[in-house]
């Protein structure tokens, strides 16, 4: 029989969630005091810190001015603002008859319903509870009011319209119910579960964490000490056959006995590491193309410090793509390859490509470009961090320090889907006390990177500042002037339906730019998981059309849904390019002794 305290939807009730004592009186005791001193050094640790690095930049200036504009522009036409708010009352005052309904045993729809795929109102205490029904579509109808007013705002600039829509729904989502203790069934089952032991050790996860950033918020998104490099992940047998100050080149071992005579180098982003290409061997695209008969090698990236503040984009043109050309070549006798770029690494492949064709050099005899912009007319959300104002607050960081410290990369990454890689893991580890499970994907999206700050400052303003790349001559590399449109090199494009780093409807731009035999193929799913999508896992459909149209629209309107991964179609296209010598086989390559085993020691190197 159930406890009589308990409502049969399962959720307690309000003023039951802090009924039960801690279990351990002495325990909470020692528990209290322990949080009381780690707290005390964080904030002292923090100050010191402070006073080291001298006066930060305020970043929230730059988000207040956007917001100024908005109550300006918002005053001075106030129509829609006033039309938005009687709606949101009368929705309001729906919603409290409808509740009252329910309290009586009658029946009311929802004067709003919560996304289908919104995982913050699983529970169905959500639904089931009168009051926490009530609470939800207090806060979706808010949600919907916020982000009413602020898109329909007359006159404002298209960016600053966006960064206003941008940090209007970053509030939104961290005013969440589910957020909180007291507004989340869940939470409050739990805390009245485990006499409140929950959030003893949610206090303590967030203490470590804040230990972990040095006083500053780094939440841990999975259990970092389940994986280690080259033992469960990374583990595609392989050595380090050449280095230099801005990379390792790994040659991987073969797994048949023939293989393609024209090797495979891949230029991962240095905004991340390397080894999301090599994560486990079931999704792992290395393993993967090396079975294909892909001779594979792949650029590790240093994870720069102060010593390579000057480092450029040149130099990771010269000491990064050209320079494992030649590595190949000393390592193989081959000196044309096949080429893979993934996001920033494909923007760096084709600024070198162009390079090449202005030199004549035609060692790359394919190009694929894996979720990459050449064109930075339409960014997407990321758009709302880059102005002048917050590329300059930027430089001044990178200028005390000699380079972009990863974490503050990682975190803008991690506001474009704040609900799913912010506020979840509130919730799990704070909220519920729970310690974050193991996941492989995750473990590498916080093994963050920095970048040296001459190079990162290059790529934000003429790339996506300034869009220079997609015009002819607009950027200089090595002293020679490059145009996209001289690259000949035939080219796969593979971008992803829900990416929301590099949109797919921008990434199309560069089938447009270059003037080889392109391909675009559109995966499904977004930036990380429609790239990593081996067949064997039988997800993930991807769209096909072997014409190139005008428009991105007009491809998809002619594309062909296929399911299952886009990988084996790759491997038809690329043994394709240049007839019998793109098919042509050799005998097994296996690495030479070189400087180390895979994954080698750069990648080792973590960011503080």
């Amino acid at each position: 029989m159930a406890d009589s305290k308990t409502p049969r939807n399962g959720a307690p009730k309000a003023d039951e969630a802090f009924e039960a004592p801690f279990a351990d009186p002495a325990k909470f005791s020692r528990s209290m005091a322990d949080i009381a001193e780690r707290s005390q050094r964080i904030v002292t640790e923090w100050l010191q810190r402070q006073a080291e690095e001298g006066p930060q930049t305020n970043d929230a200036m730059t988000i207040g001015s956007a917001f100024l504009e908005m109550t300006t522009k918002l005053i001075a036409s106030p129509r829609h603002f006033m039309e938005a708010q009687l709606g949101f009352w009368n929705d309001y005052l729906l919603l409290w008859q409808n509740t009252a309904r329910r309290m009586m045993g009658e029946p009311a729809q929802p004067v709003i319903e919560a996304d289908p795929k919104d995982k913050r109102f699983k529970d169905e205490a959500w639904k089931d509870s009168e009051i926490f029904d009530f609470i939800k579509q207090s806060y979706l109808l808010s949600a919907r009011f916020v982000h009413d007013v602020v898109t329909h705002v007359d006159d404002l600039s298209p960016h600053t319209a966006q960064k206003v829509d941008f940090y209007a729904r970053q509030f939104v989502d961290a005013m969440s119910p589910s957020n909180f203790l007291l507004t989340n069934p869940e939470v409050l089952r739990k805390t009245a579960d485990t006499g409140g032991e929950n959030l003893i050790r949610g206090l303590n996860n967030l203490l470590a964490d804040l230990e972990r950033g040095r006083g500053q918020l780094r939440i841990k998104m999975t259990d970092t000490e389940a994986f280690k490099l080259g033992e469960n992940i990374a583990v595609s047998p392989g050595r380090v056959v050449f280095q230099n100050d801005l990379m390792q080149l790994i040659q991987y071992s073969p797994t048949t006995e023939t293989v393609l005579k024209r090797p495979l180098l891949i230029v991962p982003p240095w905004i991340n590491k390397f080894y999301i290409l090599d994560l486990r061997p079931k999704n792992s695209f290395v393993r993967w193309a090396v079975s294909q008969g892909h001779t594979v090698f792949m650029i590790s990236w240093v994870n720069p410090d102060e010593t390579l503040h000057d480092k450029s984009f040149d130099d990771y043109m010269q000491e990064g793509v050209l320079a494992a050309l030649g590595a190949i070549e000393a390592a193989t006798g081959e000196t044309a390859v096949n080429a893979i770029g993934y996001c920033l690494g494909g923007t760096l492949l084709g600024s070198t490509l162009a390079y090449m064709a202005a030199h004549k050099d035609t060692r790359i005899k394919s190009a694929t470009f894996f979720v990459t912009m050449l064109d930075f007319s339409e960014t997407g959300e990321l758009n709302v961090f880059i102005d002048e104002e917050q590329i300059s607050a930027l430089e001044e960081k990178m200028a005390r320090r000699g380079y972009l410290e990863g974490s503050e990369m990682a975190a803008t990454f991690n506001m474009l889907r704040a609900n799913d890689l912010i506020w979840s893991f509130v919730v799990n580890n704070y909220l519920m006390g729970n310690d974050p499970f193991p996941f492989d994907l995750l473990y590498w999206n916080g093994d963050s990177t920095r970048m040296p700050a001459t190079m990162h400052s290059f790529y934000l303003r003429n790339m996506y500042q300034e869009n220079r790349l997609r015009e002819p001559g607009g950027i200089t590399l090595s002293g020679t002037r490059i145009d996209l449109r001289k690259i000949k090199t035939p080219a796969y494009f593979l971008s992803t339906r829900e990416d929301h780093i590099a949109p797919w409807t921008t990434t199309y731009a560069g089938t447009q730019l270059l003037k080889g035999a392109n391909r675009f193929v559109l995966a499904a799913s977004g930036h990380i998981a429609g790239v990593i999508n081996p067949p064997e896992a039988g997800k993930y459909s991807h769209w096909i059309n072997p014409d190139i149209a005008k428009t991105p629209d007009a491809w998809l309107e002619g594309a062909t849904e296929i399911a299952g991964s886009w990988w084996p179609d790759w491997q038809r296209w690329v043994t394709a390019q240049g007839g019998a010598a793109g098919r042509a086989m050799v005998p097994a390559r296996l690495p030479a002794e070189g400087i180390e085993a895979a994954p080698g020691s750069y990648v080792r190197v973590q960011a503080s």
